[in-house]
């Protein structure tokens, strides 16, 4: 049985806005646990475009993706959050004792008295190869992501896709596989030039196999796999025997479970009012891109204005017998304290 993290706010979503909240809530003495389904906190951010540049956040003429991500985490630091990465927010139920307990799919149990979701356009979900009959592998020997690496080891494993994530992957288990394989379209990849030169240095070794092709079909039985077809144009079509298959592809963005937590949806938005950023539900609020309202404006700035303003009505929920007593960071020497700067 996996242990029940017991904290004061569970926010679903490690994007920037999610990430603000951390400090915002820390300001008022509030724990925080996180929770996101990419392997790493800054949402889009860190996994769409962490090199692209936003011109729009204040104090930042320009600031990338990843500069973004980098110093948000440097200054939730002193708050001492916990992130529960590489897994979805499944389930939502609230017990007999008032808090909400959140179920993850990897079996992580959270409880908390405040929910806050900050999921951006929902839950980042793989795009998969269009191949029939993956689905009864998928799990056991057909993956879309990688989240313990052991679990490969001594694997015959095959790779598809020509973005970071496939050649980053590609050389992070070729170490430890028993034979890797690489298949892509085209003999040209996005991924970084560093990447694609090991990879090539390590087919000229020996160590690893490329395949330029298109996938055609997978072979196995029962839930494991044991070929993927390729065809090739000068090849012609032929079977790549492995007993593992990673597919990276991208992701795309869905709800996910969160269209199931009970709230009253829009378009597959969260309506929330503009006072505190709370849904319908007592105790869950919607911050970011995930909410809607009257004049929402899609931008992290609006998600930084919300995260305050949630804060305030959240330390009422999980602190109800405290006074909430508002302070400026550039005189109270108590919020100087908690940030280690006094």
């Amino acid at each position: 049985m996996s242990p029940i993290h017991q904290t004061d706010v569970i926010i679903i979503g490690a994007g920037p806005v999610g990430l603000f909240a951390v400090f915002e809530l820390g300001l008022l003495d509030m724990k925080c646990h996180l929770v996101d389904i990419l392997d790493r906190p800054g949402g889009q951010c860190a996994e769409l475009y962490p090199e692209k540049p936003i011109y729009d956040i204040p104090g930042y003429p320009v600031i990338t993706g990843q500069d973004l991500t980098d110093r948000l985490m440097e200054q939730i630091a002193p708050f001492s959050p916990t992130f529960h990465l590489a897994q979805m927010a499944e389930g939502l139920k609230k017990l007999e004792s008032g808090l909400w307990q959140l179920t993850t799919d990897m079996g992580t149990v959270i409880q908390a008295p405040v929910i806050v979701i900050a999921a951006g356009g929902g839950s980042f979900v793989p795009k998969k190869p269009s191949l029939e009959g993956l689905e009864p592998y998928e799990g056991t020997s057909v993956f879309y992501a990688v989240r313990q690496m052991e679990k490969f080891r001594d694997k015959n494993i095959l790779i598809a896709g020509g973005g970071d994530s496939a050649l980053d992957w590609t050389l992070n288990l070729q170490p430890l596989a028993k034979s890797i394989a690489l298949v892509h379209r085209r003999d040209d990849f996005r991924a970084a030039p560093d990447s694609v030169n090991k990879m090539r240095a390590l087919v000229a070794e020996g160590k690893l196999s490329l395949h330029i092709g298109t996938l055609d079909s997978v072979k196995g039985t029962g839930s494991q796999i044991s070929a993927v077809t390729v065809t090739s144009g000068d090849k012609g079509s032929y079977d790549i025997p492995c007993d593992t298959f990673l597919a990276f592809y991208g992701l795309t963005m869905k709800l996910g479970p969160i269209a199931n937590f009970g709230l009253n949806l829009t378009e597959n938005l969260i309506p929330v009012d503009t006072e505190k950023f709370e849904t319908e539900t007592p105790g869950i609020f919607a911050i970011g891109d995930i909410n809607t309202y009257p004049g929402k404006l899609k931008l992290i700035l609006s998600g930084f204005h919300e995260a305050a303003l949630m804060a305030q009505q959240a330390f009422r929920y999980v602190f109800p017998d405290k006074k909430l007593r508002f302070q400026y960071t550039t005189s109270s020497s108590s919020l100087q304290n908690k940030l280690g700067v006094s």
